[in-house]
């Protein structure tokens, strides 16, 4: 699971994937329809899960009220943009 910060309007998308380095040029090339007008991306955080369902489920945490606060602690020092 990775997250991307939007250099455009410096907000956070949340995803998962098999393939980070394959998936994040995607969404630089504006291949991924939800992330399509918001280019460039830096990214801001990623985790490895062996195991796909705990990946999604992580996914779904970051998306999650709890989970947004929890990236904003720990990438609080991150401030590239």
């Amino acid at each position: 699971m990775y997250v991307l910060k939007s250099q455009k309007d410096g907000l956070r998308y949340v995803g998962f994937t098999g393939d980070l380095k394959k998936r994040f040029q995607e969404h630089q090339d504006g291949r991924v329809i939800s992330t399509k007008y918001r280019r460039l991306f830096n990214l801001e955080y990623y985790e490895a899960c062996l195991d796909e369902g705990d990946a999604r489920a992580r996914e779904k945490y970051f998306k999650s009220t709890a989970g947004r606060r929890f990236l904003a602690k720990r990438l609080v020092r991150f401030r590239r943009s």
